[in-house]
């Protein structure tokens, strides 16, 4: 995708509605539903595409019906349908159909990041927003009577230093989001962090039309075995070749110890030897990346900045999953800002802005606050195997599982199963 020449800084084009800094599934998103709605969007991105990001690449039917509402076409081949998930741990192999709701789609897809997040920006763009590629934010422009974001600094794809102003940005420039500590929204340590690592191998296993995820990962590196918690994954990827991770969580002593990539090694060394999951067979190297879970940095609006997808922390605690909720992050805060330009005083605007993290609170907060208990849970040992025991051999209780995990219920009018977890999720206090 080409970058706009660069422009004078007096250039209007240094200029805009709303500055979306990030290019990635939230920035993204955030973009597309801006320019919808006519806004002037400037999206900065301090990559160029194609370019790859560590990701499992599968995406869950929550992140299918935002890409619906995108516009995104599924007819292409790099597009890969799969029917639901298959777990496997204590001796048992489980495949759990996606559940059929009206609010979601019934089928997943895979699709690896190296054009996925192209897709996205070029669906925003063809609505009506700005790209600028190669162009690295440093840092915000404040203005000191306001104490507001008004813009911000950025080396452009010439090395030039130039600002670009608007009176709204989001950040949506991921886990680390300096922009953000520029602000001076910091992380919290009271919310979970997980760490995922994958690569690919070429494999027959390319075209598998389930999710599966492996639920015991043994460490035997320290002299003794010691069960992880997180879950491994393997996910066809259709081209060839497999996408093969695992994802641990930070709630045992043994978080900051394990050696990721070794522990990839030695799990795939013991899969089956036709997978073809082999040092040979293996395409690039070993990545990774942190998960930030459950809102771990707040607040996600101040002073003019709004914090979108991994910037605001919104992955899943419970099984790891962030695009969905960064689309749905970015589809809520295009929706906001729309409606606060839409105000006639600056004091009904902001009041419409501090709105955002309050309709955070309401649609996330109950549910990542039990994905923080599950986190706690899971970091037991003894709940892990007895979970792996007794809970995978009943059907009726996965598939309750499934549901909590997946985060995939009717709103209302649901059955007993969605009813409880809507339920429970209701009565949890917001995170």
């Amino acid at each position: 995708m080409s970058t706009p020449p660069s422009a004078s800084r007096e250039c209007p084009q240094h200029e805009a509605d709303v500055i979306v800094v990030g290019a990635g599934p939230s920035g993204a998103t955030t973009a597309y539903h801006l320019a919808q709605a006519g806004l002037d969007v400037l999206v900065l991105e301090k990559t160029a595409f194609p370019r790859e990001k560590v990701c499992g690449d599968g995406l869950t039917p929550r992140a299918v019906k935002q890409l619906t509402s995108m516009g995104v076409s599924f007819e292409d081949k790099g597009w890969i349908r799969n029917h639901g998930l298959r777990i496997i741990g204590g001796g048992v192999r489980l495949e759990l159909p996606w559940p059929e709701l009206a609010e979601y789609p019934g089928f997943g897809l895979v699709r690896t990041r190296y054009d996925f997040d192209e897709i996205l920006i070029g669906r925003a763009v063809e609505a009506g927003a700005r790209l600028l590629e190669r162009t690295n934010v440093t840092e915000p422009v404040i203005d000191p009577r306001s104490n507001r974001i008004v813009g911000v600094r950025a080396k452009n794809a010439d090395g030039e230093r130039v600002s670009y102003r608007a009176p709204l940005v989001v950040a949506a420039d991921g886990n680390s989001s300096r922009l953000s500590v520029a602000m001076g929204i910091r992380k919290r340590d009271d919310r979970p962090m997980g760490v995922a690592v994958r690569t690919y191998f070429t494999s027959p296993r390319h075209d598998d039309d389930y999710l599966e995820s492996w639920l015991e990962l043994w460490d035997s590196s320290g002299g003794k075995d010691v069960l992880l918690p997180g879950y491994g994954w393997v996910f066809g990827v259709g081209d060839g070749t497999s996408n093969v991770g695992l994802g641990i969580l930070n709630s045992t002593a043994s978080f900051q110890d394990v050696d990721y990539r070794n522990l990839l090694r030695r799990w795939t060394s013991s899969m089956p030897e036709e997978w073809g999951f082999t040092e040979d067979n293996q395409r690039g190297r070993i990545r990774g990346a942190a998960l930030p879970m459950g809102f771990n940095r707040t607040p996600h609006y101040s002073r003019g900045l709004l914090l979108v997808g991994d910037a605001g922390g919104m992955v899943n605690p419970f099984n790891g999953e962030g695009i969905a909720y960064a689309m749905e992050a970015g589809h809520i805060a295009a929706d906001v800002i729309v409606q606060a330009r839409s105000r006639p005083t600056r004091q009904a605007r902001e009041r419409t802005l501090l709105g955002y993290p309050r309709i955070l609170r309401d649609t996330y907060g109950g549910y990542y606050t039990l994905g923080r208990y599950f986190v706690k849970m899971i970091g037991n040992p003894d709940f892990m195997k007895y979970a792996t025991k007794y809970g995978l051999p009943q059907p009726l209780l996965m598939r309750f599982t499934l549901k909590l995990l997946a985060n995939l219920t009717e709103p209302s009018h649901g059955d007993a199963m969605d009813r409880v977890i809507n339920g429970l999720s209701k009565m949890a206090p917001a995170a």
